[in-house]
């Protein structure tokens, strides 16, 4: 995928992000392979484009030596991929975010029958987790009403972290066949 340079230009010495003259030969020989990188990655010509723009910056600006222009295209590679990953995740998690903010604002109108039923369905998820065995019972009331994180509620317990997600999954799954529902509210 990525093209050799020639041997006179590796032998040329060290290429430096911070010179002028380096930066422009290291830019023409990456763009087009760091935009493609980039955007099969986020799937967006502006964002990717922008994103390989910050890894020259960067590379600029940190005033990066590279052996040879492969070293350099390597290192401009792995900066960009690591840049669209995050970038990507950054926007799913924004995305979610926007859809939880107008999910919620949806429910804050409720009515005197919307209180009712929910009333109704935490009354029904307490007795059904009264009926969930201590161990399974203890770490999902220490999850869902004493806000702990796993980490703290293995702790208090004496299990480990992975062990108190997999007792909270099984819990919650228990939880719902019980009440019947999948979206099981304990508070």
């Amino acid at each position: 995928m990525v093209k050799d340079i020639s041997e006179s230009q590796n032998c040329a010495g060290e290429l430096n992000a911070a010179n002028e003259t380096d930066f422009k030969k290291i830019y023409d020989a990456t763009f087009n392979l760091l935009f493609k990188v980039s955007f099969r990655i986020v799937n967006d010509e502006e964002a990717a484009e922008d994103l390989v723009h910050d890894s020259y910056i960067k590379a600029n600006e940190k005033a990066m030596q590279f052996p040879t222009m492969n070293d350099a295209t390597f290192w401009l590679i792995r900066v960009v991929k690591n840049a669209s990953l995050n970038y990507v995740k950054r926007k799913g998690r924004e995305k979610k975010a926007l859809q939880r903010e107008f999910y919620e604002d949806r429910r804050q109108v409720t009515s005197g029958e919307t209180d009712a039923l929910r009333a109704e369905t935490i009354e029904k998820a307490k007795e059904a987790l009264q009926q969930l065995p201590e161990n399974l019972r203890e770490v999902l009331v220490l999850r869902e009403y004493a806000d702990m994180n796993y980490k703290e509620i293995g702790k208090a317990l004496g299990i480990t972290e992975g062990n108190v997600k997999v007792r909270v999954f099984r819990a919650r799954e228990q939880l719902a066949k019980l009440i019947g529902e999948d979206d099981v509210s304990l508070s």
